[in-house]
């Protein structure tokens, strides 16, 4: 069982960006599709981006495609998000997860972070 735990959130301006790492206890992280999502109050966690376990294939949710990049490095255990241009809307806590593919893991992730709060203010 892969253990994942998220750093990098906080607060940040409209407009700012952040970076967003999850690291995975280890090296059997490479064979699993990665995943992010996220969790705004009072509202449903939703699907933001996924990445193949090569790193090859990746995608991305409407509301983040264009502002938000994921990547990975297995050599380093560890996943990252890229999120420039946030807005408040992006204010949630996010959660990194592992699946069996980067479609699969969209929507069944198999192990899930414990989260990190990203706090975008107006």
């Amino acid at each position: 069982q892969v253990q994942l735990v998220e750093s990098g959130g906080g607060l940040v301006q409209s407009g700012g960006t952040l970076r967003l790492s999850c690291a995975a206890s280890d090296s059997t992280f490479s064979v699993y599709a990665l995943g992010w999502f996220r969790q705004a109050p009072g509202k449903e966690r939703e699907f933001v981006a996924s990445i193949s376990w090569s790193g090859h294939f990746k995608r991305y949710a409407d509301s983040v495609k264009g502002r938000f990049a994921i990547s990975r490095d297995n050599a380093q255990n560890t996943m990252y998000m890229q999120m420039d241009n946030l807005r408040p809307g992006d204010t949630a806590v996010y959660y990194c997860a592992a699946g069996e593919t980067e479609v699969t893991v969209s929507t069944e992730p198999n192990y899930w972070g414990q989260g990190t709060q990203v706090t975008v203010s107006s």
